[in-house]
């Protein structure tokens, strides 16, 4: 049985933060119906689902937190009445301080969510109200305090460096704060600037500054250092976890498995076919009511594209394992890319050993710039 990730979009929130270009709404008169809708969307593809195991269910945002304990159950369920999901599947809930109490975080693990990922962004209140977030430091740390105290043995927070202002001091006192927490995962992001969102605005207006790359890339050094010397293994470019504990929902897009997304913006990867959906609710809505898919657009990837993409996400995360990469697409990738891996070797950027190619953390730091030198 082939194994499948789900990813499942939910697009409500309490408001947009200056920095997010992910795609929601603040408006959630139609969270009824989405829902009904929604579960239409799941069922229509038991083309892909009902021969597969679901490996890792990954509830995204938006904030899928605002929704009711019974909502997320009721999607649940209905994947599991429906559809083969493993006993030792991985399900995920992105939360957001602010919107969960110990209650509601007690009720979500009874109802069968047993991975966290929290949105905490950082410990710094002049940061957070700089990010429009709708929390402050004690009540992100309160909120993890309560998810372990709640049950939940695998929790992730994100957060996010190399904001306007922020210094060293502060970026470190952030991931200090967060390893002395009791979580078992840490994603860490740099701060990009995306058309369309306000920060944008602000920047191109002149009202706020960024920092440096040099500036940046000293922020990562010190996060990969910091991390690794507190038992946090980096396994992707900008994920770290205690031993055991790494996102296996990640891991299915990294190791390009198949996964399928389910509502508005969620994109798909079956074999050699990709697709995604459209974004407005409304015609989300209208699109499944009328022919059980939002399918916006779809595209299939030639052998040379899924050579490509293999490489790439395989680098960026546990490393290229070369006997896969050979069974998969044959010998000419390694063969054309054998003197300036040897390159790559020597000015200790990756490593090669047991039949694994990995960056260092020295190679994580400039890992866009090597992989475009590939041929």
């Amino acid at each position: 049985m082939k194994e499948i990730a789900i990813y499942i979009h939910i697009p409500f929130c309490d408001h947009k933060c200056i920095y997010c270009d992910f795609y929601s709404i603040t408006k959630t008169e139609n969270v009824d119906l989405f829902i009904e809708v929604l579960k239409i969307e799941i069922l229509g593809n038991s083309n892909y689902l009902g021969n597969s195991i679901i490996t890792s269910i990954f509830f995204g945002g938006g904030t899928p937190s605002l929704l009711s304990v019974s909502k997320i159950s009721e999607i649940l369920e209905m994947l599991c009445n429906n559809f083969n999901v493993s006993r030792n599947a991985e399900i995920t809930l992105e939360t957001n301080p602010g919107t969960v109490n110990f209650q509601k975080l007690k009720d979500f693990k009874k109802a069968g969510i047993n991975r966290l990922s929290i949105g905490v962004q950082s410990f710094n209140d002049n940061e957070l109200k700089f990010l429009t977030r709708i929390h402050d430091k004690q009540l992100a740390i309160e909120t993890i305090k309560n998810a372990s105290d709640a049950g939940f043995e695998n929790i992730n927070l994100d957060l996010i460096f190399n904001l306007p202002r922020q210094t060293r001091e502060i970026w470190e006192l952030n991931i200090k704060t967060a390893i002395e927490l009791p979580i078992t995962h840490i994603s860490t992001y740099s701060l990009i600037l995306e058309k369309g969102t306000i920060l944008n605005k602000l920047v191109m207006d002149g009202r706020v500054k960024l920092n440096e790359e040099d500036f940046d890339a000293s922020l990562y050094e010190l996060t990969i250092d910091f991390l690794s010397k507190n038992n946090f293994d980096q396994y992707e470019v900008s994920n770290f976890c205690k031993s055991g504990f790494e996102c296996l929902h990640n891991l299915a897009y990294w190791q390009h498995k198949n996964y399928i997304g389910f509502g508005p913006s969620a994109h798909s990867f079956y074999e050699n076919k990709r697709w995604w959906n459209f974004s407005g609710v409304k015609q989300y809505i209208n699109r499944i009511k009328a022919s059980g898919n939002a399918i916006c657009s779809e595209e299939i990837l030639s052998s040379r594209q899924l050579l490509d993409e293999y490489v790439m996400l395989a680098l960026r995360s546990k490393g290229l394992e070369l006997l896969n990469l050979e069974n998969k697409f044959g010998k000419q990738w390694l063969n054309n890319n054998r003197s300036y891996i040897n390159e790559l070797i020597k000015n200790k950027f990756i490593i090669e050993k047991e039949n694994f190619i990995n960056f260092t953390p020295k190679g994580y730091l400039l890992c866009d710039e090597i992989l475009l030198k590939f041929k």
